[in-house]
């Protein structure tokens, strides 16, 4: 019996060693992230103050990343007053700083 209580209190403590490591591992994934992201926004600010204008497109080749990607940059660079949408839909849309 004893011996069931102290294998039991080992396992309890290999696992919350576990779990502490595994959310260690998601909290820093998570913050790197948040710096890529960052860093990704500086880039397309850096490629707007050159070309004066860009499109999804280009913000879609700068970064390699998907147009609902691009998007959600240029979405959130606007949210943030950095830049600005000229168009409303389509090709003729593009991006300015504001």
């Amino acid at each position: 019996m004893v011996m069931m209580i102290i294998v039991f209190a080992l396992g309890v403590a290999v696992g919350v060693i576990i779990v502490a490591s595994e959310k260690d591992k998601v909290s820093n994934f998570f913050s790197g992230q948040k710096e890529k992201k960052v860093e990704n926004k500086k880039k397309v600010l850096e490629l707007i103050q050159n070309k004066q204008k860009v499109t999804n497109n280009d913000i879609e080749e700068l970064l390699g990343v998907s147009d609902s990607t691009a998007t959600r940059y240029l979405e959130e660079l606007e949210q943030e007053q950095k830049i600005t949408q000229v168009g409303n839909t389509g090709k003729g849309v593009y991006y300015i700083l504001k």
